[in-house]
């Protein structure tokens, strides 16, 4: 089939206040000049929103990650989506790399929401057409969405990355078994075994991790930690005690999301076996709160191939999560 090049006469790109250098990368990547969307409050506080070229007849894409403040920037997505459905846009498309939400899928309590799942009610509700995404926490949050859903993966920069490193003598290992089947295809990549731990969620910064699954790990110098995503740092602060208590010497972190809350990123980095924290630019990390031991991997190459393939009408197996 002939590739179709991206017109900018025919798509609008836009970005909410999330994520604009990501929004501005991919972007630039398809060839497309980024439109500016004019952010203000009224004196009530209530958001006033508007987009600043036409979007009548266009495949519009709208990129905004669910980071902090997550609520805010739920609802600057749910208002630019309804703006381009309201205004006749041909398609919307929600480019969502952090769809933090995620985490809330499924009912482990009485009388809670299913956040997940009615988040991904809104976006449709809202005017989302087609909705993409990055490494959902589980894969059945994928299965939440009523519109055509693209859930990415983030295997390949990470696989990029990694070819400049000798892997001899490494383990990749998941901080727990919902993250063990991801680790393992991207244990497959790279030719290495692999092993999960035996996790107990004790509250949202409290884990304990009893043991290991999988690959003894006992004898491997260096273990690749392999998540999805990093806030506070609870589960790997766990976890690497465990390596180290294998004889672990060195650590090196791999998560797609880098949320490093409430202190995450700095006492991962004051462990002296974690000698590396990789991590993507799906959640924005302001220069000031970057560290040494931080290394930040684009995936606007990847978004900006995924939406190619879309515009082109070319499967995207490749790209998915659940790819090999």
């Amino acid at each position: 089939m002939t590739k179709v090049p991206i017109s900018a006469s025919e798509v609008r790109f836009f970005s909410g206040s999330s994520n604009p250098q990501l929004a501005e990368n991919i972007a630039s990547k398809l060839g497309v000049p980024l439109d500016a969307t004019h952010i203000t409050r009224f004196s009530n506080d209530n958001m006033y929103i508007q987009l600043s070229a036409t979007v009548r007849y266009r495949r519009v894409f709208i990129v905004q990650s669910l980071s902090q403040p997550v609520n805010d920037h739920l609802m600057e997505l749910l208002m630019m989506l309804d703006i381009a459905r309201g205004a006749a846009a041909s398609e919307v498309h929600a480019i969502i790399p952090y769809f933090s939400f995620g985490r809330s899928d499924k009912k482990d309590a009485p009388r809670i929401s299913i956040t997940a799942r009615l988040v991904a009610e809104l976006l449709k509700t809202a005017g989302a057409t087609h909705v993409m995404s990055m490494m959902f926490h589980s894969p059945q949050v994928h299965g939440f969405f009523g519109i055509p859903t693209d859930p990415l993966s983030s295997r390949m920069v990470f696989k990029e990355y990694l070819s400049n490193y000798d892997l001899t003598g490494s383990i990749i290992v998941a901080p727990d078994m919902g993250q063990a089947k991801s680790a393992a295809r991207f244990a497959r990549t790279l030719d290495l075994p692999v092993a999960a731990g035996n996790k107990e969620r004790i509250s949202d910064t409290k884990v304990v991790i009893s043991g290991l699954v999988g690959n003894q790990v006992r004898g491997h110098k260096r273990a690749l930690v392999y998540d999805d995503e990093i806030a506070t740092g609870g589960s790997i602060l766990e976890l690497s005690r465990v390596l180290i208590g294998e004889g672990v010497e060195d650590i090196q972190i791999i998560c797609t999301h880098g949320v490093f809350s409430r202190g995450g990123l700095e006492r991962l980095a004051a462990i002296p076996q974690i000698s590396e924290i990789v991590t993507t630019d799906t959640v924005y990390i302001p220069p000031e709160k970057m560290h040494p031991k931080l290394k930040v991997l684009s995936v606007a190459p990847i978004f900006a191939d995924a939406i190619r393939h879309n515009f082109n009408r070319e499967s995207l197996s490749d790209l998915f999560v659940f790819g090999d």
